[in-house]
């Protein structure tokens, strides 16, 4: 089997040959490119596995070249941020992209970080979905905690399906309030964060400890397998 091919989009020499040398490290097969222009024309032509991309580009940003690759590709996409650079990450998130690693970054985090976003692409969600002691059955519209069946509102049952759909990925406010209750509810995080607390009192033994709904501060929530 061949590598899985990488495109890794910085227009940082010392960070491209970083990630190059450690991605190639890993077993990956890796392709760079300095701009947007560059990554743009290189995913079209050689469409590669998946994407870690900086925000912040000479000829644009990576929000925009996410929001461009949405238009044709699924290509799993993890963006690279600067501390400074909140809204412009959740513009991503809310863009397309799957996931973020803030800069300065481990490359271990950003490993494991692009496992996950792979695997999601080679096993989507199978009907019913296990992440540790949850199991969520998607056809029937059921979930259950360590084998009980738990009581779920609709919305409380959408959400929980919608994270189910995506496990590991880090969803949105925006994108959950836009799937779960509609494009007029996209603003409303406040709103979210009330239905949020009542899903965690569903399914974490310690809701004000959560093991399975983590929030990511100022971005969204992610269902992660308790560590």
């Amino acid at each position: 089997m061949s590598a899985q091919r990488i495109l890794v989009v910085d227009d940082e020499p010392q960070i491209l040959r970083a990630l190059r040398t450690n991605l190639r490290g890993a077993g990956y097969d890796v392709v760079t490119a300095a701009t947007a222009e560059e990554a743009l024309a290189e995913a079209a032509m050689r469409p590669p596995d998946a994407v870690i991309l900086d925000l912040l580009l000479p000829d644009g940003s990576g929000t925009d070249v996410c929001r461009e690759l949405r238009r044709w590709s699924t290509v799993p996409v993890i963006v690279l941020s600067a501390v400074g650079d909140e809204k412009e990450k959740v513009a991503a998130l809310d863009a397309g992209a799957d996931d973020y690693v803030t800069k300065p970054f481990g490359i271990d985090e950003l490993l494991a970080r692009l496992r996950a976003a792979l695997r999601r692409v080679a096993h989507p969600s199978e009907p019913v979905v296990e992440i540790g002691d949850i199991r969520v059955d998607l056809e029937k519209r059921a979930a259950f905690v360590g084998g009980q069946p738990v009581q779920l509102t609709p919305h409380e049952y959408g959400m929980l399906e919608l994270f189910a759909r995506n496990p590991g990925k880090l969803l949105t406010h925006r994108t959950i309030l836009r799937e779960v209750w509609g494009p007029s509810y996209g603003k409303e995080s406040n709103y979210l964060h009330v239905y949020v607390s009542q899903l965690r009192r569903k399914i974490e033994a310690d809701p004000t400890r959560p093991r399975y709904l983590i929030t990511e501060p100022g971005a969204g929530y992610r269902l992660v397998e308790p560590s």
